[in-house]
């Protein structure tokens, strides 16, 4: 350019990296009640590596009695929002999540709690 014979090259890269959350703890068990008690815990949530806000959401699962019956005894309740907001250097918001348990019915299981973004990531 501007009589030069040689070209300039131009050579760009980049990291892209996904979203995740990282939970604390990183494994919940919950305590023993009686039957149609509430049991709860509050994990912390931190999202990393988010380019845009988003809302946090949560897939409970279904729980399958020996009689056929299906049930969800879980909830989960963000006392200070579920949104992901960005500050200007780009760091993330820590979110607070209480998860709570009751039933009717006696059981014990190991299942697994989905967190996602709006996208289902």
């Amino acid at each position: 350019v501007n009589d030069h014979p040689f070209p300039y090259v131009l050579t760009l890269s980049g990291t892209l990296r996904s979203p995740k959350m990282l939970f604390r703890p990183p494994f919940l068990m919950l305590m023993p009640v009686p039957l149609d008690v509430q049991t709860e815990a509050v994990i912390t949530i931190t999202p990393q590596d988010f380019v845009r806000p988003s809302r946090i959401g949560v897939k409970l699962p279904e729980i399958e009695h020996p009689d056929g019956t299906r049930t969800c005894p879980f909830s989960v309740q963000f006392p200070d929002g579920q949104d992901i907001v960005l500050s200007s250097d780009g760091a993330a918001n820590e979110l607070t999540c209480r998860i709570c348990f009751r039933s009717s019915k006696p059981m014990s299981f190991l299942r697994e709690i989905f967190f996602t973004d709006e996208e289902e990531n």
